[in-house]
Formats: structure tokens, sequence, C-alpha cells
């Protein structure tokens, strides 16, 4: 069981700092998040990221599969 879950998070930490094949353009180290402007809003009116600034966020990203 230890080496089934070493090795899923070896494999996710690998696939995340490859970028999961990702080809997006990165902001450069120290500028403004981007805001999240995609998608359909649940339980909440569209947030942005002045009204976020100086507060802790999690993002979680989720798809139905």
């Amino acid at each position: 069981m230890i080496r089934r879950r070493a090795r899923l998070t070896l494999a996710v930490t690998l696939l995340t700092l490859a970028g999961a094949g990702g080809t997006a353009a990165q902001p450069a180290p120290g500028t403004a998040a981007p805001e999240i402007t995609a998608g359909k809003w649940i339980n909440s009116a569209p947030l942005t990221i002045d009204a976020l600034r100086g507060r802790v966020v999690a993002v979680e990203f989720w798809t139905f599969g």
C-alpha cells in the first residue's frame, strides 16, 4: 500500500512539474494573477482578483468524467 501511494505521489509530482503537456503561456513570477473568466459560477457571483486581494485562496479544479 505504501509503495503504491509513493508511486502515485511521484507520478502526480512529475506530471505537475512537466506541466502535464500544457501549452498555455506562463506568467512571469511577481506578476498579477489573471482573472478567471471562463465557465459558469456555482453558489456565488463571479469573484475578481481585486476582491480576493490579501486573502488566502484555495482553488480546486475538477470536471465530470
